[in-house]
């Protein structure tokens, strides 16, 4: 049987390069980097080498740089820790955020709601992408964050970073985006998007898992989530990895080389031919047509069911946009958000490429396609 993956927004394999790079360092990155003997200072100076590679990928300076354990505790050190900031005004407890936000930014939020904080959840249109006008009505005098995520993990679409970055800049408003599924996608440099936090998740771009980093804005300050020991600046405790610091390192490098993408795309756009030509009709495109990550393609497969399309599609790893839960099938809310409707919505299926797919996968997939009841 031949397995054919098509779920890199979910997760993507160790580049053979970042692969190398942890061999390597396994080795040499064993001392404590806090320790002022030679094998702390080797330590150190693999972790103060991932953080330039980290903060060249992202316009940044190594000091803008803070590792976490992935893009989840990104979200959470940067929502967390601005609302119990020092710097924070008390009289100011509003986030405005999106309703199709990563778990990772909607949770922490929710969380936050409980302590006193207002959050508004900004709707977005059919193709997912939220209207910059309603950010500028949303922001009040009690505003002091403003998190979108930069393209959407379900759909792909790209949200108006920009446009929205310089409407929070305008009312004197930080602001945060979630760019774990844009980083190596498209370009993320963070005077581009003219903002104040950007979160990295690394196993969404040929890193490891349980490695990731926050942009933070010189000059600004949060409260640690974790206390402890001085690690990063005061900003996260806990010993560094200096294996996993190195992968995203190498990773951050290879990511910042966007020439792959282009085939890429070209495989995806196949992909749609193929669907549209056997299905016609009965395949909707999810999430806007042109404003949208290069390597996802979001469809939904009208009155079918999303998993029973997978199932039938032997050897292929791909993700729907449906969840069960006790026996009972459930709309994405991403999609529900979007007005979706669910005769159409349960039927999502997301297939995002990678640089490991090749044209023998998708013509594999091709003829698998055949197979769907």
């Amino acid at each position: 049987m031949r397995q054919i993956y098509l779920d890199y927004n979910a997760s993507t394999p160790l580049a053979p390069k970042v692969a190398e790079t942890m061999r390597r360092v396994m080795d040499e990155g064993f001392g404590n980097p806090s320790s002022s003997h030679w094998a702390g200072s080797s330590a150190k100076a693999i972790i103060e080498k991932g953080r330039q590679q980290v903060a060249d990928l992202l316009g940044c300076g190594p000091a803008e740089i803070v590792f976490t354990s992935g893009g989840s505790e990104a979200n959470n050190l940067a929502l967390k820790g601005l609302f119990f900031s020092p710097d924070r005004n008390d009289s100011t407890s509003h986030i405005v955020t999106t309703a199709i936000e990563h778990p990772a930014i909607l949770s922490p939020c929710k969380f936050l709601e409980k302590l006193g904080a207002r959050v508004t959840y900004l709707g977005v249109d059919s193709t997912g992408r939220i209207d910059p006008d309603d950010l500028r009505k949303a922001i009040t005098a009690d505003t002091f964050l403003i998190s979108v995520m930069h393209a959407n993990n379900e759909v792909g679409t790209i949200q108006p970073i920009r446009e929205c970055s310089r409407i929070a800049r305008e009312h004197g408003v930080l602001f945060h985006t979630d760019a774990a599924q844009s980083i190596g996608k498209i370009a993320t440099t963070v005077d581009d998007l003219n903002v104040d936090l950007l979160s990295v998740a690394g196993h969404k771009f040929y890193a490891p898992k349980g490695i990731g980093a926050l942009y933070l804005r010189q000059g600004l300050k949060l409260e640690p989530l974790i206390h402890g020991a001085g690690h990063e600046n005061g900003r996260r405790a806990g010993t560094e990895s200096a294996l996993l610091i190195a992968a995203l390192g190498e990773a951050a490098e290879l990511a910042d080389n966007l020439s792959y993408i282009a085939p890429i795309q070209g495989l995806r756009d196949r992909l749609w031919e193929h669907l549209l030509e056997r299905f016609g009709d009965g395949i909707v495109l999810n999430g806007h047509a042109e404003e949208r990550l290069p390597n996802t393609l979001n469809v939904s497969f009208v009155g079918r069911i999303g998993t029973d399309v997978i199932g039938s599609l032997e050897g292929v790893a791909a993700s729907t946009g449906s969840a069960c839960h006790a026996g009972r099938i459930e709309l994405s809310p991403v999609l529900a958000a979007m007005g979706v409707r669910p005769e159409v919505g349960m039927g999502a299926v997301r297939f995002s490429l990678g640089r490991m797919t090749t044209e023998a996968d998708i013509a594999a997939l091709d003829a698998l396609l055949g197979s769907i009841p």
